[in-house]
């Protein structure tokens, strides 16, 4: 049997357990070492030191769990809950105002937090009350939670694009500046539907009752100031470090770390329970996703010394079709793994097996990478699978879990009006990268 033979059976195997539910890690691993072994020997073994090795040596990936650790920290000292108030406040007298506080918030807090689960899961349990309590439409609701929350894998300092970035083999900061416009886009479109929608059907989206309308100018001002300028301060820190290029992804990394801590502590939940559990969680996502990147790299060299890669690559390149066309369908492959994956494996496994197409075409990586981590957030919302959904729902039980899928379904489809607005013009992505870096 031919190597490259060889390789597409590996690939079929790892689908396979895929959907047959194995854990993808060890799968990875386990198909890597005896494929490899049939494939050519002993040298596999040889092969996996060397990929484990360079790949722990990738500077870039330490900036994963500070900004993990960043986002749970901020989440332990109840930011979000500040920046809901604040938000609810400010449009306290306009229709859909607990629509609008929830996007903004999502929006401002998706700057510290790249987790999805996190964003829906705390969102939700600020929001579905106080919308139950007002009477706002429960798939609307949804809708806007589960979207909101998204947003967070893809705005900036995002941990799916400190990923992605040494994957692609692209500056991270390029990859930060070109999520930016796109992110923003995503947010206006979520917040110019919700408006639409709550001014064709008021019963959707009522008017706040005077007694939850803020009693002063001064109490929004307090409010506004104290969630949202400490946050700005620590994003403006990190963030703004690294595009300006006085610090490098990881050591932007580290300020947000710090930051979080001193803003945890100006909030006065700094103490041992909330410390150590956001140290645990950033142990166990980080560990997930630096493990799954570790038996990923192993598979993919694998793969690739098999040959199958350049059989994949010849073969999507003597089709028949163009360019735009081969993007088109490369972006619907994605979307459909989105629903059975996690958006590491995703990156880790299939996108180096497209970068070679990619990059015969001659397309550009940067507006690549950002088509494919908006893409992969359209996923998060698209049923079967839709885990935003089943995060909302262990936070608001009392809310159907059709209702939940029908609001999502409206969002998807914005999603998709984004990704097609970033995919045909392609200056949404390219714009500020070469505005600081030039072409």
């Amino acid at each position: 049997m031919s190597p490259d033979i060889l390789g597409l059976i590996l690939l079929g195997g790892l689908l396979t357990a895929i959907f047959v539910g194995f854990p993808i890690a060890f799968t990875l691993i386990i198909l890597a070492i005896i494929f490899g072994h049939i494939g050519f020997g002993k040298v596999v073994f040889y092969l996996m030191y060397f990929q484990t090795l360079g790949l722990m040596k990738e500077e870039t990936l330490a900036a994963v769990p500070l900004f993990v650790f960043m986002g749970h920290m901020l989440e332990q000292a109840g930011l979000m809950e500040r920046l809901f108030k604040a938000f609810q406040f400010i449009f306290a007298r306009v229709r859909g105002s607990l629509y609008i506080g929830v996007l903004l918030t999502a929006t401002v807090f998706a700057t510290a937090t790249g987790i999805i689960g996190a964003s829906v899961t705390v969102i939700g349990l600020l929001a579905a009350p106080a919308m139950m309590k007002s009477r706002y439409d429960t798939a609307l609701s949804a809708g806007v939670i589960t979207a909101g929350g998204c947003l967070g894998i893809l705005i900036p300092p995002s941990v799916m694009l400190v990923l992605l970035g040494p994957v692609l083999g692209v500056s991270v900061v390029q990859l930060f500046l070109a999520a930016i416009i796109p992110g923003l886009i995503l947010s206006t479109l979520f917040i110019g539907y919700t408006l639409i929608r709550c001014y064709m059907n008021h019963e959707l989206g009522p008017r706040l009752p005077p007694e939850q309308r803020p009693s002063s100018y001064i109490e929004i001002f307090r409010e506004f100031f104290s969630g949202v300028v400490p946050l700005a301060v620590v994003i403006f820190a990190s963030l703004g470090s690294i595009i300006a290029g006085m610090a490098t992804p990881t050591e932007g990394a580290a300020m947000a770390a710090t930051g979080s801590i001193l803003l945890t502590a100006c909030y006065r939940k700094l103490n041992w329970e909330n410390l150590k559990g956001a140290a645990m969680k950033t142990l166990q996502t980080s560990s997930m996703i630096l493990f799954l990147a570790v038996a990923s790299n192993i598979y993919g060299s694998v793969f690739a010394r098999l040959g199958t890669a350049t059989l994949i690559t010849n073969t999507m390149l003597s089709l028949t079709v163009s360019p735009l066309v081969m993007i088109l369908i490369l972006m619907v492959v994605i979307f459909i793994l989105g629903w059975p994956l996690e958006w590491p494996a995703i990156i880790l496994i299939f996108v180096p097996i497209f970068y070679p197409v990619v990059d015969k075409l001659g397309f550009n990586l940067v507006w690549f990478a950002t088509l494919v981590a908006v893409n992969l957030q359209t996923a998060f919302l698209s049923p079967p699978v839709a885990m935003a959904a089943y995060y909302l729902k262990g936070v608001a039980p009392d809310w159907d879990l059709t209702k939940i899928y029908r609001g999502m379904m409206e969002f998807m489809i914005l999603q998709c009006v984004g990704l097609a607005i970033v995919l045909f013009f392609p200056q949404t992505a390219l714009w500020l990268p070469r505005v600081f870096f030039g072409n």
